[in-house]
């Protein structure tokens, strides 16, 4: 299949020789479905029964508060998934909405078919109920790693524990992040305005340099 590196980047294929997965998502009854930008690929409180892999394209996880505004929970990406952790859940509504940010192509895997029992009991379909379990895993650590950010008591500690997090994972003091201002302050559940000034104010106590969604983490954040 044309996209077949997107899978070999997934946690759940992990292990499995690529010849095997055209076989094995033939077995596991997958199918594949486009989504134009901005459409919905879940919405809030929708019954998941499927795991859904990105193959092209990126997407987002958002909630609404009871305010009706939306928060943005994490982004996905080729080889990512959508409703992993609700799809494992057994009959848990989806607590949050999956949106495409651009055009968007997702293969879907009922939950169902990962978890029988392959009646040919071959070794890859083992290992792919193992990655599942990772894949859960993972997930969780990355929802983790935002709340990280949304208990911290002031926008400031919050930008730092995201910026932090971000140059740990790239490996380098200067990264790109993945949001404009406005998805930034959803991601961080802070005001616009407020972000920018203290953006602003953290770049001139020398905590901070950035020019647009590059930044740079300066010694003195890091002391």
């Amino acid at each position: 299949m044309n996209n077949l590196v997107s899978l070999c980047q997934s946690r759940l294929f992990s292990g499995i020789s690529p010849n095997d997965i055209p076989k094995m998502l033939k077995c596991l009854s997958a199918t594949r479905k486009e989504y134009a930008k901005d459409e919905m690929v879940v919405r809030e409180g929708d019954l998941v029964d499927d795991v859904g892999i990105i193959l092209q394209g990126s997407a987002q996880s958002t909630k609404l508060s009871v305010t009706g505004k939306q928060i943005i929970v994490s982004l996905h990406y080729p080889g990512g998934y959508t409703a992993v952790l609700t799809a494992a859940s057994r009959g848990r509504r989806c607590p949050m909405s999956v949106q495409a940010i651009e055009p968007l192509e997702v293969l879907f895997i009922p939950i169902k078919s990962i978890l029988s029992r392959c009646t040919k009991l071959c070794m890859a379909h083992e290992q792919l109920l193992g990655n599942l379990f990772d894949s859960i895993a993972e997930r969780a650590l990355e929802l983790h790693d935002r709340n990280d950010c949304l208990i911290m008591p002031t926008i400031r500690d919050k930008v730092l524990t995201y910026l932090t997090r971000v140059m740990r994972e790239t490996g380098t003091e200067t990264f790109t992040i993945p949001f404009d201002r406005e998805a930034m302050a959803e991601y961080l559940d802070v005001d616009r305005s407020a972000l920018s000034r203290e953006l602003s104010w953290m770049k001139r106590d020398g905590l901070i340099d950035f020019y647009r969604n590059e930044f740079k983490l300066l010694q003195k954040a890091v002391e």
